[in-house]
């Protein structure tokens, strides 16, 4: 939120602040031959008052409040930040300083000795840390044990490896040791520092160091310079306080601008240092195409104070370029005296330096009070040094500097342009419409120093905001540029657009940054790794062993068997990995129970960004539950018989209390948890099996078999259906062997009586099922007279359907076993039937007609034609006459009467013979046909 509410700042003003104004600021201790009292100067353009915080040693020593327009000053101890005894050098102590604030905010350390010694470090914020730096010091012709060179390493980080590397052709001398080699390697934790010292005497020692090589595996910060030094070449007398904060190489830059400081022209107490980092580095003043010096990586040139060019009035300045990146140190002095010496770094010129300086505070103050205290020493005259782009507009506290104070070409460059104003006093804002830096130099009879305040990350650089890996690293670049643009592998982050960024993925992260009309410049890759992510979790060991699968927690990679070891073995086990899969099988020790636990690391395939995890198991060693399998019968179901409805619940596979059942349809579905049966109560399902999971309060668990039995519906073999005559009773026995019984009538017995025809149930009880069976009583089924043929006064009757044998009668009291009666009486007659059920017997009434044998139709009235009219009554009543062959001749019918008169058709007579008759009919009633044959002979007179 706080980011936030900066960059929010920065957009609605239009502010371009320096990197020299920062939110951190690391300050490394230094060696001091004199004691020395030291301030902290704090101040910032935030109108809104926040706290800053000073640290040494990882300690808070206290706060100051700042805000615009009051600036404060904080008095540190020289116990926290200087080393005056030789034991303190080339070695690890605990001296150096942190300052952290809510808001970014300005930082220098102001150090004097009464009023005979001052100098300003001017803190770079986090452009002054880094991996890589080359020692600067000033050199001296002059014997001296009162003056010294110093390079002191602080730490940010722990476990920070340093090394430093100096020349091998010239030997140096350090306090606290002689190293044999030309080479030094030490370790340092967070707020750890290290000192490089020596004596001035002999002299040649005070630039035996200048060039040294520092570099770091993390990032640190470097003091160097002299406390105290001489770099005057006239005269030995004098000495002062020269030091400043470095950069890292990363920081620097090959064009720069110095505007000459407070002493006469060819002053040999003026000009420069460059310390090159690289081979072949050719050094150019002013313009001009011949290098004044060739240098390599560690070699350094001193640039004199006559190289200064007059610009007008009193105004002379330089120009300084080179062929690669180089540091320079502006000599410093006033009026010319070896008391007054002091440096500065200067940062490289370029366009993406700061529009505005808000605020130096106390411009003209040093700690030369009683105690530290800031005042103005006497005879004090500050001078203020600006640089910008040719063609800007500049105010200095909102005044316009006149017309003597500048602007003034630069030779060789005329893309900048320099500014001096002497006499500078309180809190000062420089702002410019195009890029400016700043700096101040300046003192008394006795003392100078200098200071540069802005454009020491002028070079885009991505550093960390906070944490050292992700989880927890925030990134950032100077806040001091236009427009932000992150990427990760080239790819631009959607959103990514402001001076920080909180990666959540490993890769080489870049930012492009704009700002006025520089080009865009592309900062280079800082690689983003995974922290090792430490996770802790709980496993159950159920049956005596674990399969532990190393797995990442949120990384996408795949962990590499390889890589899989075990941190901490667990106590109440052994654990065994397995070289080819990295699976680590543990088995707890044999009738342990409890919680044991394992630490294991393991990483992932990438070839680069490696993730890495360390996970804390806890494993709870516990039984798996006591289960026997179990077999549930029911009763069918009436809709299906195959089935029936079981209550699973009911299963008896366990006797312990406190465990889980569940319940699935096959071993596969236990054990995978999968297609659980979720109405156990009621399931239905035919004979089969179910199997039930039973789990603990630890997870652990055992499968059950549950068998599944359908009491088939359990049948009387003796109750069967039943014939009787429809007008008797009968008895139904539903057998033995039930142990009860429920008819369809109320009754509960094995029997039941007096049962007429119908359709009856019980149902019969076998343990707790019951099966209801139905039985039925038929009404028999009654014969039918088919047909009854009469032959003269016999008559044969046929029977279909009921149950032979049949008995037979004319009386319906005397039966036979024949279906033939002979000798009938003519007339109507009643023919009795019965079948084997000895039912109401059917019966049918004929008529047995009268036979007439002999007709003459010879006209005469008597017996003239065959006449069986009186049977007209009779449905379908039919009168045959056929010849011997069997042809019929005739046909009666109502039509004819049922009368022949011996012709053919009516008109022609048939001769004198036998012809055969044939008469049929149903009896009205019961519609039984009756078929009546015989023979006639007819007489016909020729």
């Amino acid at each position: 939120m706080k980011q936030f509410l900066l960059i929010f700042l920065l957009m609605i003003t239009g502010i371009n602040v320096s990197a020299q104004r920062d939110t951190e600021h690391w300050i490394a201790p230094f060696y001091a031959s004199s004691s020395v009292t030291q301030s902290l100067y704090l101040s910032t353009d935030s109108v809104t008052p926040f706290v800053v915080t000073v640290y040494s040693n990882n300690i808070a020593l206290g706060t100051v409040t700042i805000s615009k327009g009051s600036p404060q000053t904080y008095i540190v101890s020289a116990a926290n930040i200087s080393a005056t005894s030789t034991s303190e050098g080339f070695t690890v102590i605990n001296k150096g300083l942190y300052l952290n604030g809510e808001k970014p905010f300005y930082c220098t350390l102001r150090i004097v000795s009464s009023t005979t010694h001052a100098e300003i470090l001017t803190s770079k914020g986090k452009a002054g840390i880094g991996k890589e730096f080359f020692v600067a010091n000033t050199p001296s012709p002059f014997t001296s044990t009162g003056n010294n060179f110093t390079a002191g390493v602080l730490a940010t980080e722990n476990n920070t490896t340093v090394t430093a590397t100096w020349s091998n052709t010239i030997s140096v001398a350090f306090y606290g040791a002689t190293p044999t080699t030309n080479t030094h390697t030490f370790t340092l934790n967070k707020g750890q520092s290290f000192i490089f010292a020596g004596s001035g005497s002999p002299a040649a020692n005070m630039q035996s160091f200048i060039g040294a090589k520092i570099v770091a595996d993390k990032p640190i910060t470097l003091t160097n310079g002299n406390v105290l030094g001489n770099f005057g070449a006239a005269s030995s007398q004098g000495a002062d306080i020269i030091l400043d904060q470095s950069v890292p190489v990363e920081r620097l830059g090959n064009t720069f601008a110095m505007v000459k400081s407070r002493s006469p022209n060819a002053s040999d107490i003026e000009g420069g240092i460059v310390v090159a980092t690289e081979n072949n580095t050719q050094v150019f003043l002013n313009g001009s195409a011949t290098p004044a010096a060739t240098l390599n990586a560690g070699q350094w040139y001193r640039i004199s104070g006559s190289d200064y060019i007059l610009q007008g009035g009193t105004h002379r300045n330089m120009f300084v370029s080179t062929s690669k990146n180089v540091y320079l140190y502006q000599l410093v002095s006033v009026n010319g005296s070896n008391a007054t010496c002091g440096f500065n770094y200067i940062p490289p010129l370029n366009c993406f330096l700061p529009r505005k300086i808000d605020e130096i505070g106390k411009i003209n103050e040093m700690p030369t009070g009683t105690g530290g205290a800031s005042v103005m020493p006497s005879g004090t005259i500050i001078k203020l040094n600006i640089l910008t782009e040719a063609g800007a507009t500049v105010t200095v506290n909102n005044v316009a500097p006149t017309a003597a104070q500048g602007p003034y070409p630069v030779t060789g460059n005329t893309n900048w342009v320099t500014y001096a104003l002497e006499g500078v006093t309180g809190n000062l804002t420089i702002v410019s419409n195009k890029a400016v830096t700043a700096g101040i130099n300046g003192g008394y009879s006795t003392s100078g120093y200098g200071g540069y305040f802005a454009g020491f990350s002028s070079i885009p650089l991505i550093a960390k905001q906070t944490g050292d890996c992700i989880p927890g690293l925030v990134l950032e670049v100077d806040d001091s540029y236009d427009t932000y643009q992150w990427f990760r592998n080239d790819i631009p982050i959607p959103g990514a657009n402001s001076n920080s960024f909180t990666p959540v993925i490993s890769g080489n992260y870049t930012v492009r940054i704009t700002v006025g009309s520089c080009p865009p410049a592309i900062t280079p890759v800082y690689k983003v790794f995974t922290c090792l992510q430490q996770t802790t979790a709980a496993k159950t060991v159920c049956e005596g062993y674990l399969n532990i699968v190393p797995a990442f927690t949120s990384s996408t990679q795949t962990f590499v068997p390889s890589t899989v070891q075990i941190i901490t073995p667990p106590t109440n086990g052994t654990a065994i990995i397995n070289p080819t899969t990295g699976v680590i099988g543990y088995v707890p020790n044999f009738g342990f129970a409890g919680t044991d636990t394992i630490t294991y690391k393991f990483c992932g395939n990438d070839p680069e960004f490696v993730d890495c995890e360390q996970i804390t198991l806890t494993l709870t060693i516990s039984e798996s539950p006591i289960v026997n399998d179990a077999t549930l019968r029911t009763c069918y179901l009436e809709s299906n018989i195959a089935t029936g409805e079981f209550n699973l619940t009911n299963a008896s596979v366990t006797t312990q209390l406190g465990v889980t059942k569940k319940y699935y349809p096959s071993l596969t579905d236990a054990n995978n948890q999968t297609n659980e049966i979720l109405t156990p109560a009621n399931y239905i399902a035919p004979n089969g099996v179910v199997y039930v999971r039973v789990s603990n309060a630890n997870g652990c668990y055992r499968v059950a078999m549950i068998t599944l039995v359908v009491l088939p519906p359990v049948k009387s073999a003796v109750l069967v259906d039943k014939e009787i005559c429809i007008e008797n009773r009968t008895t139904l026995d539903a057998g033995p062997g039930f142990s009860g019984y429920t008819w369809s009538t109320g009754a509960t017995t094995q029997t039941i009586s007096d049962v007429s025809v119908g359709t009856y149930w019980v149902d019969l009880k076998t343990g707790d099922c019951i099966t209801r069976q139905t039985v039925k009583v038929y009404p028999t089924q009654q014969p039918v007279i088919s047909n009854i043929d009469i032959t003269n006064n016999d008559i044969t009757v046929f029977v279909v359907g009921g149950t032979a044998p049949y008995r037979y009668s004319t009386d319906n009291i005397n039966w036979q076993d024949s279906n033939v009666f002979t000798d009938l009486p003519r007339g109507d007659t009643t023919v009795y039937v019965k079948d084997s059920f000895d039912c109401t017997p059917i019966e049918v009434t004929i008529t047995v007609p009268n036979i007439v044998n002999v007709i003459t139709p010879n006209g005469d009235g008597v017996n003239d034609i065959l006449d069986y009219s009186a049977l007209a009554n009779k449905p379908n009543l039919v009168l045959g006459i056929f010849d011997r062959y069997g042809i019929k001749i005739f046909e009666g019918n109502k039509d004819t009467g049922y009368k022949w008169d011996g012709t053919i058709n009516k008109t022609k007579k048939v001769s004198t013979g036998n012809y055969w008759f044939n008469i049929s009919w149903n009896e009205s009633k019961n519609k039984t046909p009756i078929k009546f044959s015989g023979w006639i002979l007819v007489k016909n007179r020729e």
